[in-house]
């Protein structure tokens, strides 16, 4: 702007002029013989010459002589000083004005300010406010992702103590280093309700995990009570920079290292591969228990379909038999003789069959025994049973020599009876 002002003057700021640094008129026998851009400039006569471009420009008039005399003194005159420094207030001016002019970035808010009090509020883009003093500006980042570490600085690592150690309900110390992440939702609130914003944000932060872990037990913390506890502190630190009108949003809450002191660190590690081998230990009795318990279950089912089995056997044989019972009662009371030789019969071959038998001859006073009915028995049976697979054969005799008639007869009727009884049952397995 001063540029132009003084081009629209005629004055040519030019080191090439070769009246540059002299006397317009006093001076042409020093400036005989040299060329352009010799020796330094003339400040002097460079303001003489500013003057009388300005009166030439506004009107004004000289003394006759166009600002110098004789002795080659400057223009003294009063109107032209005057114009002067007006020309100066106004350039002066006019960038006391300029100065109030700012570029508010893409995500920012520009807060104004009138003496110290807030004035209104601007968006992105180019704005202007009165120039110092009347009004002052300050821009805001909104939209800029702010970090609050607690218990570390920069690094897990650089841990600070005197933030990460805490009390649990069950008076355990706890070291938990987490991070916090917000954001600015009113710019007014974080610029004029708080000092130390920054640091009001991490002393929140501090006080909310305080809270949540000094009601939590420590095992809680650490394992499966983590994602709660963040969820915890991320509303109550919300509250809190409501309630302080802070002007901040929590987005986020992350917690880095959740663990015992590391002076207990090695014991607490022993404490807990206890507590996985009891677990461990559980585990294995349950798997045993799941196997064993269905098996004496099933065992027991059996055993109970047995008894039901054998009961059932039972009740049946009893039936049966007093069913048989009440016929042999009938059929007695309708031939009673008939039926006792058939009972006493009867009787006698279930005793015979289950015993050994030998045949004596006891009138004869020899106590030697003749013939081991049994085994005879048993051998008959098994020609039997051989001729029945392979056809007739032709059955060896027993050896008679030396045996009694009346033993022989014996034998035979014994034999008959065998045959006999065998029949009878065949006959009443196929009925």
């Amino acid at each position: 702007m001063l540029v132009s002002l003084l081009k629209r003057c005629g004055i040519k700021l030019s080191l090439n002029d070769p009246r540059w640094g002299h006397k317009p008129q006093g001076d042409h026998k020093a400036q005989e013989g040299r060329r352009p851009g010799e020796g330094p400039p003339d400040l002097d006569q460079l303001w003489r010459d500013f003057n009388a471009r300005l009166n030439r420009l506004f009107g004004a008039r000289g003394n006759g002589n166009n600002g110098g005399g004789d002795g080659g003194g400057p223009y003294r005159g009063s109107s032209g000083a005057g114009i002067t420094a007006g020309v100066v207030a106004v350039i002066v001016g006019l960038i006391w004005l300029a100065s109030g002019a700012f570029i508010v970035q893409e995500g920012q808010v520009g807060v104004v300010t009138t003496f110290g009090k807030l004035s209104h509020k601007t968006g992105a883009g180019f704005n202007w406010r009165w120039p110092y003093p009347i009004q002052a500006h300050e821009t805001v980042n909104v939209s800029q992702i702010r970090t609050a570490e607690i218990g570390y600085r920069a690094n897990v690592r650089n841990k600070q103590p005197q933030e990460a150690l805490m009390l649990t309900d069950d008076e355990n110390i706890i070291d938990i280093q987490f991070a916090v992440q917000y954001t600015l939702k009113d710019p007014v609130q974080w610029l004029f309700n708080n000092r130390d914003q920054d640091d009001s944000v991490r002393q929140i932060a501090e006080t909310a995990i305080r809270e949540v872990v000094g009601k939590s037990k420590m095992d809680f913390v650490l394992y499966e009570g983590r994602e709660k506890v963040a969820s915890d502190v991320h509303q109550m630190m919300q509250q809190i920079s409501d309630r302080y009108a802070l002007g901040a949003l929590i987005t986020n809450v992350t917690m880095q290292a959740v663990q015992p002191p590391e002076q207990v660190q090695e014991a607490f590690d022993d404490a807990v591969k206890a507590g996985q081998d009891r677990a461990r230990a559980r585990n294995e009795g349950e798997a045993y228990a799941n196997q064993v318990i269905p098996q004496a279950r099933g065992q027991a089912f059996r055993l109970m379909q047995d008894a039901e089995a054998y009961r059932s056997m039972v009740v049946e044989n009893a039936t049966g038999n007093a069913s048989r019972f009440d016929q042999v009662v009938a059929a007695y009371a309708k031939a009673p003789q008939v039926t006792r030789d058939r009972m006493y019969i009867d009787t006698m071959q279930q005793i015979f069959s289950s015993t050994s038998k030998v045949m004596v001859d006891s009138r004869a006073g020899n106590p030697m025994i003749y013939l081991p009915l049994d085994k005879l028995l048993q051998q008959n049976a098994g020609h039997d049973a051989v001729g029945s697979r392979s056809g007739p054969q032709q059955v060896p005799a027993v050896p008679q020599s030396g045996a009694p008639a009346d033993v022989l007869q014996a034998m035979d009727a014994v034999r008959q009876r065998d045959n006999r009884s065998r029949d009878s049952s065949r006959d009443r397995e196929s009925r």
